[in-house]
């Protein structure tokens, strides 16, 4: 990569993940989180640590936002950095929210100047930090491909969808799938055990069987044994994915029947207090199960 500045907001898992891999591809890298000691790994591996938002996008010609939701975009992007971002500055907003939440905020980027370029990253974050994402960009192409180093930095497979919104559409059928299928594959395991066969059973035979997949596989080593944390994606960001999905299907006559369902089912995980542990935890009971422990390292 030419050299280049790029500010990185946003440090769990996937943002982390995403900037470790711009310092390997040769970037000059600025971070901020809004919790501080997330940004220690980062520094250690060469980025320079900002103290606010508006300190890292200072100078930087791209700025790669992963935030957990549309208010903490709306909060960092439209809040922290009103008239801070200079004219000309790429942001490359890896956040997932609704199409119609990305078109508005490239106009109201446009209207200062400021170029959005829709990222969504399919991934996880051991996959963010060898730069093996794949990313799925919206927006003007000539701004993509403004920024085509940047997304050659962090994914293996970089292509173009077509106008803003594309990209976050097609992200929320994703998470859509997955939270639809590790529901699916967790009401299995309690159905198993409530018939007195152990859930062991199940994913043993699970494992080698034609339902098998690289994303259920990876789910399933959290029931085997019972422990969610750490999350490669956690619950209250699969909650918050189904409802925007929801929200969007609602808005454009989609009914989404099982999605709802899915989405019922992982209100009750964060009413039981488990929104920080993986999305597998939905296979536990509301009250029971580890939720400490170490999981599997990273996973889809």
């Amino acid at each position: 990569m030419e050299p280049k500045s790029i500010a990185v907001l946003g440090l769990g898992g996937m943002g982390t993940g995403m900037a470790c891999a711009l310092l390997d591809a040769g970037a000059a890298v600025t971070v901020h989180n809004r919790t501080p000691e997330k940004a220690v790994p980062v520094g250690k591996a060469g980025a320079t640590v900002a103290d606010s938002a508006a300190q890292a996008v200072a100078g930087a010609e791209v700025v790669v936002l992963s935030l957990a939701d549309e208010a903490a975009v709306e909060q960092v992007l439209f809040g922290e950095l009103d008239g801070r971002l200079r004219p000309g500055t790429i942001v490359v907003d890896t956040s997932t929210v609704t199409p119609t939440f990305a078109v508005h905020a490239a106009k109201r980027l446009a209207e200062a100047g400021v170029r959005r370029v829709e990222a969504c990253v399919l991934g996880n974050p051991a996959m963010a930090a060898t730069g093996a994402l794949r990313v799925f960009a919206a927006g003007e192409e000539a701004a993509v491909e403004e920024v085509r180093e940047v997304l050659d930095a962090i994914g293996q497979e970089v292509r173009h969808l077509g106008p803003t919104g594309n990209a976050s559409a097609l992200k929320l059928a994703f998470n859509l799938m997955l939270g639809v299928q590790i529901l699916g594959l967790a009401e299995a395991v309690r159905f198993v055990e409530a018939m007195g066969i152990d859930r062991e059973v199940l994913l043993d035979v699970f494992d080698g069987s034609g339902w098998r997949s690289p994303v259920l596989s990876f789910r399933a080593q959290f029931m085997r044994g019972r422990t969610y944390r750490p999350a490669a994606f956690r619950a209250a960001l699969m909650h918050k994915d189904l409802a925007l999905a929801s929200q969007e299907g609602l808005a454009h006559g989609a009914d989404l029947p099982v999605t709802l369902r899915a989405l019922d089912a992982y209100a009750a995980v964060l009413a039981a207090g488990r929104g920080d542990d993986d999305a597998a935890v939905v296979a536990e009971p509301r009250t029971g199960g580890s939720a400490t422990g170490t999981g599997p390292a990273g996973g889809p």
